[in-house]
């Protein structure tokens, strides 16, 4: 019987963990920004609870998909870019 290349549980579990709890977070909120700033027909009372509820979907999708990195390093890079990009693109909508 062969052993497996990688071990059952890797150890690079907490920083996948971290990345997806830290930057899931701040990564909802801005795409949650963005839904505010891209449905202005909406009245405020419909928007402020579209723009609640919809974070803890996002955020623990991300956190569910943070395993797919083959490393915390990876997860990290990728999470962090698109957490930047989502967060300039807030700023820029916010300032135009």
């Amino acid at each position: 019987m062969t052993s497996p290349k990688h071990p059952p549980i890797r150890r690079d579990w907490l920083s996948k963990i971290l990345a997806g709890t830290l930057l899931g977070f701040t990564l909802a909120l801005g795409c949650s920004g963005l839904l505010v700033l891209a449905l202005p027909q909406l009245p405020l009372p419909v928007k402020a609870q579209l723009a609640m509820w919809v974070v803890m979907p996002l955020w623990l999708g991300v956190l569910s998909g943070c395993f797919a990195f083959r490393d915390g390093r990876r997860a990290w890079l990728w999470l962090g870019g698109a957490t930047a990009l989502v967060l300039d693109l807030l700023v820029v909508a916010r300032l135009s």
